[in-house]
């Protein structure tokens, strides 16, 4: 999807100061295991409400972006079970020389946000793809209400392979009770191999980032 890594990266993010490290191990090969030795969160700006970028020694990064939500408008099931929803996206830049697989999966039962007590939420992966004309778009140009009468009550999962200096953008949908009340922040972040999804201060497991297979040089 290299037209769209072109159009939707339309500014270089400038990083705040490094928030861990740690070493790369050697293998087999003779390159190493791109156990990132550099995180660093930007500042929301206009497009994203997060930023986070993976980066070896070497220059070869990995970086997330993740939205600001749109709609968080009221769904009504097929039973007449009332919802209110949002949507949000996440863009993965391969910025590698080798394909990252990427898995995501979240738990089936919804949860409850600490903040919002007696509100639960739950997290669906639609299977489309954002594209740059479809981010202006209401919703993000996501078809909702056909995707949730499917799978409202089921589990979701998306399985992609992003090749090296391309990326990937997926949609994410918050399935909520009642409306939160107040700012609704979304996103993912890589603690290696795991991926970790955020809704305000409640961390989700969101699935998993092979980095096995990324042999940088030394």
């Amino acid at each position: 999807m290299k037209k769209s890594t072109t159009t939707l990266l339309t500014a270089t993010a400038v990083f705040c100061s490094c928030t861990h490290r740690s070493e790369s191990t050697p293998t087999a090969g003779g390159g190493k295991t791109p156990t990132p030795t550099k995180h660093a969160t930007s500042r929301p700006t206009s497009r994203f409400s997060s930023r986070h970028e993976y980066a070896e020694t070497n220059g070869a990064r990995i970086l997330l972006h993740n939205s600001f939500p749109k709609s968080r408008l009221h769904y009504t099931d097929l039973t007449g079970r009332h919802y209110v929803y949002a949507v949000f996206w996440t863009q993965i830049i391969n910025q590698t020389p080798t394909s990252l697989d990427v898995a995501i999966e979240f738990p089936a039962d919804s949860f409850e946000l600490p903040a919002a007590s007696g509100n639960y939420i739950r997290l669906l992966i639609p299977p489309d793809t954002l594209t740059p004309a479809k981010e202006p778009l209401a919703d993000y140009g996501l078809a909702v209400q056909p995707f949730l009468d499917q799978h409202v009550r089921t589990p979701t999962a998306l399985r992609r392979t992003i090749r090296p200096t391309d990326s990937s953008a997926f949609y994410v949908v918050t399935l909520a009770t009642r409306g939160v009340g107040g700012t609704l922040r979304t996103g993912f972040s890589l603690e290696h191999p795991n991926l970790v999804y955020r809704v305000n201060e409640q961390a989700i497991p969101g699935g998993k980032m092979d980095l096995k297979k990324l042999m940088f040089p030394k």
